[in-house]
């Protein structure tokens, strides 16, 4: 845009540069000064054209005093501020441009060198007196300026680092806006179009990057006239005729608001009306325009507009009069007269002419300058010295002099910060921010214009999702239903007014104005806005979740514990008390109970078909080992103490052979029911989708009911047996009566897997896993520490409690 961005050169680069290729100071004639200045430890040059043109110095602009007022805002609070760049104060000096390409270089020259009152031809080997120059607002005097000091403007051409290495602007690049704005009109179906374009690097740059991208959509130009304001009346003419014999009614004016005050006259004044315009951020979204256009030009314009943002603090500021009257006594006099048509100094032969007073009221009036529609445009000037700031701050403060010649560029095209009003501002790698831009269409309302937020367009986003435009339906009885959701007829109404209702959970509408909406495939669900089936997420119990790690943990737990017990029995083997317990039997049983520990982790992972085959079998034959061991020590125990009485001769008919087989026996039982169940109907993994509508459980279906039934009743048919008899035991004569541990551990195991069943039928999904996985520890931990941790007590804590005569309870109680 030609008057709303940021220059930023860095100098202490510059200067060097300029030295190797010989460039000599030329600033003939009078002492210059800078409109604006305050001294500081570093100062941060400014370069505006306060002035439309060196000829016509009597008329203030009013934008670029804002601009200027915006950069001092900016330095005013830096320096305020205990806490952002402390014990360096920021100064400033601005120039007057007047719009003029040599005006432009001057000034950039009086601030490299600081030499107001330079002689002829001097050469420029003074050191910078400035560390950055923010400025111009013409991309062709930025181009100039860049020329002499390597350069904020946003023709794209000054995005090529090979010819302006230390230009960046927090303004976005023409190259940007041009693609958007071809876009947008292949977007509204305009594909014959005609297009104004200014006479300069600024309008044929940025209409060049317009056309490129327009021919590449499919969108055709049919003519693309050049303007400038300084053209002859003749010149003009020709464009007017030209544009009133085309067909197309679409045009895409790549100006500035200065090029708008003329051409609105000139097509009032040759009744051009009723086309559609499309206009650049330069101009779009600019309040003064808008008055201008009395004749209703551009009404229903739309295009593209710097973001809505407000620095807060520096609409007051720049409103503030007294406070700038101290920046600079000429222009604030000038400022003051431009604003309120009167003089300080009257003339001879003035007589007519209002004296101004100063206690005119700014509050009571309305003009240029008290509208603050521009204030996105002032923001990059801002930002730009907080840019600066962020450099300084951070690195330059810490370096010596020599080392912040040579890299304090490449440090400030690193910058990466976020404003007060969390903008994010950096530099890419051509020295341009991301493009963001409003899209805004011009509105009557009443006698007047609005300006209208119709869409974005953000350069940072995927190609396909940059441009986004709100297309509002008129003369409609209901809008169109939009996806997720279905059409219902409003009863007793025509079938143009309708209400839209949300689809039912596991329907989808994927497009706009469905009538019904669509059930999503079994293993796919609707997602929370109801225009898209998702795949449902599977649940099984696994080794990464909490539960599953934490039952994991005391399965190892229970494995480990039970084989220290069996190393600890084993050590003491020859004792009386492992002797008396029939060792055999206890090693069997430790060696089942570890089993039993392990065979739990088969329940955790992803259900498979061996997993499956494997959980459910595994699961039953270890505990019928367990079991049959447990029941075999208990037959033990009451034949042992018939064998004690007289004439009994009982222990031969079950010894460790009969012992031995009794086990096998009732293992091989609990084998061939396994392998029966397997060859007729075996377990399977399942996919359970009617649990949970969202989700889908992953479990393993028990194939045969009966088989997994029988496994279950078979473990539990032997576990009350054993408790039956180890009831009956209960009570003999020995000091160590193993049939009271026996039979508490059965008590713990019946009711855990009496306890199992309701818990197991009504637990969903991976619950039901854990809750069995939860019975065969719990049944372990149970026939463990009954059984084996007494014993081990003695072992270890008592050990003179492990002799015969204790284990007989022949000792006499003292």
């Amino acid at each position: 845009m030609e008057s709303i961005f940021t220059l930023l050169h860095v100098v202490m680069v510059i200067i060097n540069c300029s030295r190797t290729n010989g460039i000599f100071c030329s600033l003939q004639g009078e002492a210059v000064y800078p409109q604006l200045s305050k001294d500081g430890d570093i100062i941060v040059g400014g370069i505006f054209p306060f002035h439309k043109s060196w000829e016509i110095t009597n008329v203030l602009d009013f934008r670029t005093f804002q601009f200027s007022q915006s950069l001092i805002f900016a330095i005013e609070e830096i320096n305020n501020s205990s806490s952002l760049l402390p014990g360096v104060s920021l100064g400033y000096k601005i120039y007057d441009t007047c719009s003029s390409m040599a005006m432009g270089v001057r000034m950039v020259m009086t601030l490299i060198n600081g030499n107001e009152n330079s002689t002829l031809n001097e050469q420029c080997t003074k050191p910078a007196q400035v560390l950055a120059i923010i400025g111009e607002t013409h991309s062709s005097i930025s181009m100039a300026i860049a020329k002499i000091i390597c350069p904020y403007s946003t023709c794209e051409c000054l995005s090529d680092k090979r010819k302006y290495p230390s230009f960046l602007r927090t303004i976005p690049s023409d190259y940007y806006q041009s693609r958007a704005l071809a876009e947008m009109v292949k977007q509204f179906g305009w594909t014959w179009v005609g297009a104004i374009r200014r006479d300069d690097d600024y309008g044929n740059s940025g209409m060049a990057a317009f056309t490129k991208t327009a021919e590449q959509l499919g969108v055709c130009l049919e003519y693309s006239l050049p303007f400038f304001t300084n053209y002859s009346p003749e010149k003009v003419l020709r464009i007017i005729q030209q544009i009133k014999s085309s067909t197309s009614r679409v045009i895409v004016a790549f100006v500035t608001y200065w090029d708008l005050e003329i051409l609105l006259d000139v097509f009032y004044e040759h009744n051009i009306t009723g086309y559609q315009w499309v206009g650049t951020e330069s101009w779009i979204s600019d309040s003064t325009v808008a008055r201008l256009d009395k004749h209703k030009i551009l009404q229903g314009a739309i295009g593209l507009t710097i973001p809505n943002t407000t620095v807060t603090g520096l609409k007051d500021f720049i409103l503030d009069i007294n406070l700038m009257q101290s920046a600079g006594r000429a222009i604030f006099t000038e400022l003051w007269e431009t604003l309120f048509k009167c003089k300080y100094t009257i003339l001879n032969g003035s007589e007519d002419t209002t004296v101004c007073t100063g206690q005119e009221k700014l509050s009571e009036m309305e003009s240029e300058f008290t509208d603050m529609s521009l204030m996105p445009i002032y923001s990059n000037v801002y930002k730009a010295v907080y840019t600066l700031k962020l450099v300084l701050q951070l690195w330059y403060m810490q370096l010596p002099l020599i080392q912040k010649n040579v890299v304090f560029l490449e440090h400030l095209k690193k910058v990466r910060f976020k404003s007060k009003e969390g903008e994010e501002v950096y530099f890419d790698k051509n020295g341009d921010p991301a493009a963001k831009y409003e899209i805004i269409n011009w509105q009557t309302v009443e006698d007047h214009y609005e300006f209208f937020t119709v869409g974005l367009y953000d350069s940072s986003f995927p190609a396909h999702n940059q441009l986004s435009i709100e297309m509002v339906p008129v003369s409609v009885c209901s809008e169109s239903c939009p996806p997720g959701t279905r059409k219902a007829v409003q009863k007793g109404k025509p079938i143009c007014c309708f209400d839209c209702i949300p689809c039912a959970e596991g329907e989808i509408s994927n497009m706009t104005g469905s009538i019904k909406c669509e059930h999503c495939y079994q293993e796919f669900w609707s997602n929370q806005h109801r225009n898209e089936c998702m795949k449902k997420e599977t649940e099984f119990l696994s080794f990464e979740e909490t539960m599953g790690i934490l039952l994991t943990t005391v399965s190892a737990i229970g494995a480990f514990m039970t084989i220290i017990i069996a190393i600890i029995f084993f050590r003491h083997k020859n004792t009386p008390i492992v002797k008396a317990n029939n060792s055999e039997l206890s090693f069997l049983l430790l060696f089942s109970l570890a089993l039993c520990f392990l065979c739990s982790l088969t329940f955790i992972g992803r259900p498979s078909e061996w997993s499956c085959v494997l959980r459910h079998t595994a699961f039953g034959i270890t505990f019928v080992l367990c079991i049959s061991c447990v029941l075999g020590k208990t037959i033990v125990v009451l034949m042992a103490f018939r064998a004690t009485l007289p004439g009994s001769n009982v222990m031969k008919w079950f010894g460790p052979p009969q012992q031995r087989l009794s086990v096998l026996t009732f293992t091989l039982i609990q084998v061939l029911i396994c392998l029966l169940w397997l060859t007729t109907s075996p377990p399977f993994p399942f996919k359970n989708l009617k649990h949970y509508k969202e989700k889908i459980i992953l479990e393993c279906q028990l194939g045969s009911a009966v088989g997994f039934w029988a496994v279950l009743g078979y473990i539990g048919l032997l576990a009350l047996l054993c408790f039956v008899l180890a009831f009956l035991a209960r009570k003999l004569p020995d000091k160590f009566n193993e049939a009271k541990f026996i039979t508490f551990s059965m008590l713990i195991f019946c009711a855990v897997w009496i306890t199992f069943i309701p818990a197991y039928v009504s637990s969903p999904g991976k619950f039901t896993v854990a809750v069995e996985i939860f019975a065969i520890l719990a049944s372990s931990f149970g026939l463990l520490f009954c059984i084996f941790l007494p014993k081990c007590y003695v072992i270890i804590l008592k050990p003179e409690m492990n002799t015969k005569k204790q284990i007989m309870g022949k000792v006499p109680v003292k």
